[in-house]
């Protein structure tokens, strides 16, 4: 019977319930964005709950694949946070547990639900993309809830303007109504003014029945005026005065959805099938548009026949002749040297009408070739908006597992769990995510890059990233520990680390002094024979030779940590004052890897990366001369004070 390691069921109910919290908050978040952005388009339109309440359904569903990699990223940084800061993920490394064996079942958990997104990506988001779509459209379209304010003109309705001075709020009479109707254009406005009135909705929606109470309308006759046979600089009007009279305006105010028929062709309603086959069929029809282009363009301008009406008889004779001949021998027509000379001939006359000729023919020219762009821009963009939709079938999946790599190390080395660390980490690393996967969005989008390369910039960006923590959290490294930045600038410039040697209270073995004196000696001879031997420059070759480091002060820096922690356990105060004179010797190996000489000597050739390993290790040899002579000079007073009190 297949039974689950405790380990791995102990970090499953760990990180489960962590990411189910998380995705919904991520989700929440995102929903609320999403309304923030279409806030406009639902308010004041009167829509019921089940409208909205299908909208945000199919919104939550749209903005799964947003909020899956933040979600991802959040849960695994607090999961693997919590367990450091507990103690917990130090425990299981005791035991002798390796951070990729705790990760085991938390890695097969995200492939799951990266295959997942990409079914989800595939299958069902071209359905929830075509509804929300269709009825975000169709709320858009439909018209806002009427509501005339006090005081002002209100223009919501179509054709008219209407001026409320004052509504009574008990019975909703309005009072000093004006109305402007344009419906039928601006030369026929219609102007009516009421001392009151009262607004419905027909029963079936589609018009509003204005009653006014004790008014007048004016409109001018321009239609009648302009029938007539007589003057028409007077235009009649007619002036109405009514006690009782009913408007009825055209006003649609029903919910009418959008067919979903015309979303369900474009590259939102397809899947990966039918996005291959549309980008296959409209490759080829591009194709074939590209081909036309070109033996139009060619044809038009390789060879071309001349009717210059006007033009010498001789001239035009020469030109059909030579039109022959390179028609004949398939070469390109050339016109006469002197065209100029018969252009300069001619009367002013036929001079503008072939410069008119010309202007409106490179204008016909211009025309055509913008309209082929044109269409031909169209084409293309409609190809790469289906190529950009079949990579992103494939990049959320991926970004699942790329921030699964990057949270779980980070919170095994900043070992902070909660909601504190984690979420600013989250939303920096996913913002910068958002960020880099729009450029390289819209980069595909305008043709700027291939589609993939647009797609995958993220998740190119962000793998190293992944592999590179990764990495450090398997080897424990102390990557964000401000001390050792703080101490890897101070061996840069040159500020080593002062040495403390404090008294024991217990000594077990005491130094051997007489063991002492030949090392002593020894070290002595060795840093005098380094600086003479190594001067401030570096032989670049003999360098990188070496490995990219300096095996002889590595050489000295040993012999000094072997002298050092043989007398530190002297009881002695001045041995041990003197003993923290001696410095920290650093910088002898810039690279901080074991190359071996020819893999040295490689890097060495490659001159962008050897140059400035370089000069920075020659600077560090200034450094180093400077700490090898302070420990020639401790060395020697060291040993004057040794056999003084132990001769």
């Amino acid at each position: 019977m297949l039974r689950i390691k405790r380990l791995y069921t102990f970090m499953l109910q760990t990180f489960l319930p962590l990411f189910a919290m998380t995705f919904g908050i991520c989700l929440f978040i995102v929903l609320m964005q999403f309304l923030w952005r279409y806030i406009d388009d639902m308010v004041g339109k009167g829509l019921e709950m089940a409208v909205l309440g299908e909208m945000f359904f199919y919104a939550a569903l749209f903005l799964v694949p947003m909020a899956l990699p933040l979600a991802v990223l959040l849960a695994s940084l607090m999961t693997f946070g919590n367990l450091g800061e507990r103690l917990e993920l130090l425990a299981m490394k005791s035991a002798g547990v390796s951070l990729l064996h705790i990760m085991r079942p938390l890695i097969v958990t995200i492939g799951i639900v990266s295959v997942g997104a990409f079914f989800f990506q595939n299958n069902a988001m071209p359905v929830v993309q075509v509804k929300l779509y269709s009825l975000l459209y169709s709320m858009r379209a439909k018209s806002p809830e009427l509501d005339i304010p006090e005081g002002v003109f209100y223009k919501e309705i179509s054709g008219y303007n209407v001026y409320v001075k004052e509504k009574d709020q008990r019975d909703g009479l309005l009072k000093d109504v004006m109305i402007y109707d344009y419906s039928e254009g601006f030369n026929n406005t219609m102007v009516t003014v009421a001392d009151s009135g009262r607004l419905k909705t027909s029963a079936d929606k589609l018009f509003l029945v204005l009653t006014l109470y004790n008014g007048e309308s004016f409109q001018n006759m321009t239609r009648q005026s302009s029938a007539s046979a007589g003057n028409t600089s007077d235009v009649p009007n007619r002036r109405e005065t009514f006690t009782t009279r009913e408007v009825l305006i055209e006003f649609d105010g029903n919910f009418t959805r959008t067919d979903e028929s015309f979303l369900q062709n474009q590259y939102v309603g397809k899947n990966l099938t039918d996005l291959q086959s549309s980008i296959d069929s409209m490759n080829v029809k591009l194709d074939s548009i590209k081909n036309i282009n070109s033996n139009e363009i060619y044809t038009y301008a390789y060879l071309k026949s001349f009717a210059l009406k006007g033009a010498p008889t001789d001239t035009l004779f020469m030109l059909a002749e030579a039109s022959k001949e390179n028609r004949r021998k398939e070469q390109p027509l050339i016109l006469p040297s002197n065209y100029d000379s018969l252009f300069q001939a001619e009367p002013a006359n036929v001079k503008a009408a072939l410069l008119t000729r010309a202007k409106s023919a490179a204008e016909n020219v211009r025309t055509d070739y913008y309209f082929r762009a044109a269409t031909l821009g169209d084409e293309a963009y409609k190809v790469r908006r289906h190529l950009t939709e079949w990579h992103n079938k494939f990049t959320v999946s991926f970004a699942c597992l790329v921030f699964f790599f990057i949270g779980a190390p980070l919170g095994a080395i900043i070992r902070k769990g909660g909601l504190g660390t984690p979420v600013v980490l989250s939303v920096i690393l996913f913002i910068f995510y958002y960020v880099v996967n729009n450029i390289g969005f819209k980069m595909a989008r305008d043709g700027v890059w291939a589609a993939w390369q647009g797609m995958w910039l993220s998740s190119a960006v962000l793998t190293p990233l992944g592999v590179f923590l990764t990495y450090k959290a398997i080897n424990d490294s102390v990557i964000l520990n401000a001390d050792t930045y703080i101490n890897a600038l101070k061996n840069l410039i040159g500020k080593r680390s002062a040495r403390k040697v404090e008294l024991k209270e217990v000594i077990i073995y005491s130094p051997d002094y007489n063991a002492v004196i030949p090392k002593l000696e020894q070290l002595i001879v060795d840093t005098e024979t380094y600086l003479s031997r190594h001067k401030r420059w570096i032989n670049y070759f003999a360098y990188w030779r070496q490995g990219g480091k300096d095996t002889s002060a590595e050489k000295l820096a040993n012999e000094v940590e072997e002298i050092v922690e043989v007398l530190e356990n002297s009881d002695l105060i001045l041995i041990l004052n003197k003993l923290m004179d001696y410095p920290i010797i650093g910088g002898y190996n810039q690279l901080k890897a074991n190359l071996s000489k020819r893999a040295g000597f490689i890097i060495g050739l490659i001159f962008p990366l050897g140059i400035p390993v370089y000069l920075l290790a020659t600077y560090q040899r200034k450094l180093l001369r400077q700490d090898i002579r302070s420990v020639k000079k401790t060395s020697e007073e060291l040993l004057d004070m040794i056999r003084e009190r132990f001769k």
